[in-house]
């Protein structure tokens, strides 16, 4: 548990809301709330541990295969021409709590190297008519 009360942590727990995609033992994953594009969501370990260098081995392969179930979700759900996954390690890593980016991408959508500008939803319709399309693929397969 890390020294400080955790954001990550607490949205795990339930105790902060989150439009959560996937609810799983072992990881969670939902919407961010300062996407780079609609549909980008953040995939965590329940367990606290703050880089990809302190999750314990055995737990490395089940979050990168949820990881994959959730990017084919989410390219499928936002109807996407593609997507990206990526980690921060301390270095522009916003919470101190291991989180995998799942970023739905389309052709000359303006995302260039690391410049990554965040666009806002249009509101919380829209969050949750996401968060919903996401749900129902991963559960359709």
């Amino acid at each position: 548990m890390p020294a400080r009360p955790c954001a990550f942590c607490s949205i795990a727990r339930g105790e902060t809301p989150a439009h959560v995609v996937l609810d799983e033992p072992e990881a969670i994953a939902f919407l961010d709330h300062r996407p780079l594009f609609p549909g980008h969501c953040l995939l965590i370990p329940r367990v606290h541990h703050e880089v990809l260098t302190d999750l314990p081995s055995e737990l490395v392969g089940p979050l990168f295969a949820t990881a994959q179930r959730l990017a084919r979700a989410v390219e499928s759900a936002c109807s996407a021409d593609g997507f990206f996954v990526a980690i921060n390690n301390r270095v522009s890593q916003s919470v101190p709590h291991l989180h995998v980016h799942v970023v739905p991408r389309r052709q000359k959508d303006g995302l260039k190297g690391f410049f990554w500008p965040r666009h806002k939803y249009a509101g919380e319709h829209e969050m949750v008519a996401l968060r919903d399309a996401i749900v129902t693929t991963l559960a359709s397969g």
